[in-house]
């Protein structure tokens, strides 16, 4: 599971003294829930069903495969199965390749998701070796599954708008500048970006 709400606050606290503009942003928007899910084979798969896809869309592909298939948490499951049984599920092409290259990594036991690298790079390269999990996915996989305190998404446009805008800058900072303003909070970057995220929202609802 990602970092609790326990673990989250002390972060975001932990930040607030490393960097004031932190402080400020904080006493707008206040503390984010937690951002939790489950580890393992089906967070991951339901990641490569939900890409460009509506929340409701995805359950709704994803209903109609347990419907069609069983047991979604098996990773045979979606191995044994015909490629028409999953495009009839709504499953593009795509997705089916991708389905599959999920399945296959975990059943032949080259990704073991229950003793990823504990090295963050080396997790986003053993999770990016999937079809359709980019650098992206793989992030977020190890920050709200894992709970690993240090990811950093600074790829994530939301994350980049809104830590831009909590350090007074005008412009949208790139993927590097992000980088390279993190590095003083770390290992609290997970938190940074759950805040991001947060804070973004409620910009959005207020505007």
């Amino acid at each position: 599971m990602g970092l609790s709400e326990t673990e989250l606050k002390a972060s975001i606290d932990a930040l607030v003294r490393i960097e004031p503009a932190f402080a400020v942003a904080l006493a707008r928007a206040g503390y984010p829930a937690p951002r939790l899910r489950d580890r393992g084979y089906e967070t991951l798969l339901r990641t490569i069903i939900g890409q460009q896809v509506s929340v409701a869309a995805a359950q709704s592909i994803w209903n109609k495969l347990a419907a069609a298939l069983g047991d979604l948490t098996d990773p045979g499951t979606v191995a044994r199965a015909s490629d028409e049984t999953l495009r009839g599920a709504g499953l593009s092409r795509q997705k089916v390749s991708y389905a599959r290259s999920l399945a296959e990594e975990v059943t032949s036991g080259r990704l073991d998701l229950a003793h990823l690298p504990a090295d963050d790079e080396e997790a986003i390269a053993a999770l990016t070796h999937i079809k359709g999990i980019g650098r992206w996915s793989a992030e977020i996989y190890l920050l709200f599954a894992e709970g690993r305190p240090d990811i950093w998404p600074a790829g994530d446009l939301a994350v980049q708008i809104e830590i831009g805008r909590i350090l007074g800058h005008a412009e949208r900072p790139s993927e590097k500048m992000l980088r390279e303003w993190s590095l003083p909070w770390r290992p609290y970057r997970g938190a940074a970006a759950i805040f991001a995220w947060h804070h973004y929202k409620i910009d959005m609802d207020v505007i």
